[in-house]
């Protein structure tokens, strides 16, 4: 198991979740969880949504196998790069050109008034899709050579952007600070692609691109484009489930009290700090690997690493996932309880986040596992999975929403991650997991739980005592 690129990716991940949380801070206490931050993240939500399943997820997942194969690598990546990014600046000015109904999609619950002030918001957010799409393309090259900390510590320019807009404008009224934060959405996208441009330059990667250009139309690379489209539109649907899931919330949010929209939000920051801390890191470091390994047909070298990195996912994230369903209002409290957010909105959010925390290891485990399908150019097993997954959270959405407002469609989410995790083990294979668990760190698992459960619920009784 590579641990010097997960121990990279965790630290670069980690001081962009601080840098995260300190722009949540900020924004919490310029605009709290009111009807303005409810529309910036209505805004913010489509340009991540198409980010995390169409750059990031589908993109690298198809991409990196294919690269691997591809004969001309030079000229498929050329190809590739300059095809969705003419694709990508045609969609963002549409989206430029009709932001209402776009914005529309994303908000059914709202009256006209507020679909109008938040589509010059939609409008400028958009761009950002095009901006990351630059950057996932640089990163799954600097992948490709094992190098992970530029893309890992370059998240953290979107943060340092949006903070510095927010210390400039938070004074100013809510229906600015909102606009202002588009822009510095804008300008983090652009701090990432430059940094990423410099560091293809330092691996000599932006002369294979000059020569892909130079000979892209003496070499014949029809088939490999083929290849790759076969693996990438798939790989959408794989990668649709928790992104989807987490739009619907946005969008099924619009139908409950205001705030609600941005109960989730503030949640779910929390909720991704240790599924992308732990879970995430472990699989990109990991996927270049596996993917090269099962291509050279050494398919036990590449499980050996899987069952190496489950029981690390297992630890951590068990007990990432007891501390953020006990200690859910002190640290709600510590991070945002300021200025326009009440304690009112603390015991909202930590409520929404008890039920995202429900979700933390099958999300995890299911990244982890869904390597071998994505490696293997299963992407249409993964696809399957999906969508079996995002029935799940919509279905059981709809009913919890009703009884537990904003809670409910978080818990729905987390039962959709554990359709999600049992569904992609079935298709690598249950004999896999079962030959994991027959070891002693399952019965080591079951004492050390039980045992930080009780910890942690002592501490925090001295901890709500301090707060409330």
């Amino acid at each position: 198991m590579r641990l010097r690129a997960i121990f990279t990716n965790s630290s670069g991940i980690l001081f962009s979740r601080i840098t995260g949380l300190f722009r949540d801070v900020f924004m919490a206490s310029a605009l709290g969880a009111s009807v303005w931050s409810d529309m910036f993240f209505v805004a913010f939500k489509l340009p991540n949504l198409f980010r995390r399943i169409f750059a990031e997820g589908a993109f690298t997942q198809a991409f990196m196998p294919a690269f691997i194969a591809s004969r001309h690598k030079g000229v498929f990546a050329t190809t590739v790069l300059l095809r969705f990014l003419l694709f990508l600046v045609a969609l963002s000015l549409l989206v430029t050109f009709f932001p209402e109904p776009v914005t529309k999609l994303t908000a059914w619950g709202w009256d006209e008034t507020r679909i109008t002030q938040t589509a010059p918001l939609t409008a400028v957010n958009f761009w950002y899709l095009d901006l990351i799409f630059l950057v996932t393309f640089a990163a799954t090259l600097l992948q490709y050579k094992e190098h992970f900390a530029t893309t890992a510590f370059g998240t953290a320019l979107l943060n340092i952007a949006m903070i510095g807009t927010l210390w400039l404008f938070m004074r100013h009224d809510p229906a600015t600070v909102a606009l202002a934060l588009s822009f510095g959405v804008l300008l983090g996208g652009v701090l990432q692609v430059a940094l990423h441009l410099y560091m293809l330059h330092r691996f000599k990667l932006d002369r294979l691109l000059r020569l892909g250009w130079k000979y892209r139309k003496k070499k014949k690379i029809d088939d490999e484009i083929k290849r790759f489209y076969r693996l990438f539109f798939p790989g959408i649907v794989g990668n649709a489930a928790p992104q989807l899931s987490s739009f619907i919330d946005t969008l099924l949010a619009t139908f409950l009290t205001a705030g609600s929209v941005s109960y989730l939000f503030y949640a779910n920051r929390i909720f991704q700090l240790p599924l992308a801390l732990i879970a995430v890191a472990t699989s990109v470091a990991l996927f270049p690997s596996i993917a090269k390994a099962l291509k050279a047909g050494r398919e036990n070298e590449a499980y050996d690493a899987l069952k190496r990195a489950f029981w690390l996912l297992m630890f951590l994230l068990g007990l990432a996932t007891l501390g953020g369903i006990i200690f859910a209002e002190p640290i709600i409290w510590l991070l945002f309880e300021r200025g326009n957010f009440t304690h009112a909105q603390t015991l909202q959010t930590a409520s929404v986040l008890q039920m995202y925390m429900i979700g933390l290891i099958p999300y995890g485990l299911a990244k982890l596992f869904s390597l071998f399908l994505y490696a293997a150019h299963r992407h249409t097993d993964a696809a399957k999975v999906s969508v079996v997954s995002l029935v799940v959270t919509v279905t059981l959405s709809l009913f919890l929403m009703k009884s537990m407002q904003a809670a409910g469609l978080a818990l729905a989410g987390s039962f959709g991650g554990w359709a999600l995790f049992l569904y992609t083990v079935y298709h690598v294979g249950f004999d896999k997991l079962l030959s994991i668990l027959k070891h002693r760190y399952t019965l080591l698992f079951f004492i050390v739980m039980p045992l930080a459960a009780l910890l942690f619920a002592y501490i925090n009784t001295f901890l709500l005592a301090f707060i409330r």
